[in-house]
């Protein structure tokens, strides 16, 4: 009985202090929460808020990207994720500050005129960084893909170019429109300008677009690559030194640089020296020598000949081969392999040379043509 009474008495002196403690506050409970409701009532402390909270939450999720997700990229083998991380940290950061300062101008009492244009200035510095950051992931991503070309196999480094000002083109007309679309103008009007604009310059550019697309076919089905010896079936011939969207550039051997448009390129058939599974060409060299001559004599002798030129490689060999008893000469043929197409030229001078200073100094004849004239005489005086 007397713990009950005991346990009463302080219950109730421990209540009687709390009510004193709250009046010599000067403020209850139920008058601090009608203060606070009073308070967030107010649409200037609610757009404080929403923008003091914005920062807070920006600058946990900047922490998040320096302190914690870039430890995580460090332990991955590419640096492209580090790379990517750098790049997001700051667009994200501005993009939770505009999202505070959106909320924030919704709920001020403004003129909705005013309040629009502020909504329309949030949207376009959001437009704006992320049109540019885009631009710079956009090109980290395809230089990272095209380092990975064994494991990313749609993007090639020779392609990457494209690519990225493709994406670039993209991205920039999208904020275009998202601009549009921020500042309440009506897209179907500029859309419809766009278009005529565009039939406008078709027209009047039409070999320049054959061109441009002759580029992009040429970029992406790569029937060349810059450093390719190649042949056109409109007769030029050399080394690719540069491939653009308009023009191909070649050097030919006599160091004269040839431009021929795209359009021209993707409408010929162009026999790629330099392609294939190597590099080494084939040349082949026709010699002819009396009849009577020791063929296995001449054929060691002209393979001879083929080993002693400098340009002609060992690996394949040369060979020898006979091919037809002509008119006038038994025809042989020598063959060898060159390590580069430049260097047809040089080899078959150098090789006709040896073979000729051979032949010679082994007493072997070199026939050339001839005809008997048979010239039968009229009988009579």
């Amino acid at each position: 009985m007397d713990r009950r009474y005991d346990r009463a008495f302080r219950n109730d002196r421990g209540r009687r202090n709390n009510h004193v403690a709250t009046r010599a506050g000067g403020l209850s409970m139920e008058q601090f929460t009608a203060f606070v409701q009073q308070v967030w009532a107010e649409p200037e402390v609610r757009a404080g808020v929403f923008i003091l909270a914005s920062i807070i939450i920006a600058k946990i999720t900047q922490l998040v990207f320096s302190r914690v997700l870039v430890r995580l990229a460090v332990k991955t083998d590419t640096d492209l994720d580090d790379k990517l991380i750098g790049l997001l940290e700051r667009p994200i950061f501005v993009t939770v500050v505009c999202i505070g300062l959106y909320s924030a101008v919704s709920v001020l009492d403004l003129d909705p005129e005013l309040k629009g244009t502020f909504r329309s200035i949030i949207h376009t510095v959001m437009i704006v960084v992320w049109l540019f950051s885009g631009s710079r992931i956009i090109s980290t991503l395809l230089e990272g893909f095209g380092r990975l070309a064994d494991r990313v196999t749609w993007v090639e480094a020779r392609t990457v170019p494209l690519l990225d000002n493709v994406s670039k083109l993209v991205l920039f007309g999208g904020a275009v429109y998202w601009l549009l679309v921020a500042w309440d103008l009506n897209v179907a009007p500029w859309l419809a300008s766009a278009s005529i604009v565009g039939i406008a310059v078709a027209f009047a550019a039409k070999d320049s677009l054959a061109n441009l697309f002759g580029g992009l076919c040429v970029i992406m089905d790569s029937p060349y690559k810059i450093g390719d010896f190649i042949n056109l079936d409109s007769g030029e011939r050399g080394k690719v030194i540069k491939i653009g969207l308009r023009s191909t550039r070649l050097l030919t051997r006599d160091d004269v640089e040839v431009t021929v448009p795209n359009g021209v390129i993707a409408n010929a058939k162009v026999v790629n020296e330099s392609g294939g599974p190597w590099k080494k060409r084939r040349i082949a060299v026709t010699a002819g020598v009396a009849y009577g001559s020791d063929v296995a004599q001449v054929k060691d002798l002209l393979l001879n000949s083929a080993r002693r030129v400098d340009v002609i490689v060992g690996d394949p060999s040369p060979r020898v081969r006979f091919i037809e008893m002509g008119d006038s000469a038994l025809i042989f043929r020598v063959f060898g392999w060159i390590s580069e197409p430049e260097l047809r030229g040089q080899a078959i001078d150098a090789l006709n040379t040896a073979i000729y200073e051979d032949l010679n100094a082994a007493k072997i004849e070199i026939p050339f043509p001839q005809r008997t004239v048979h010239h039968v005489g009229r009988s009579g005086p």
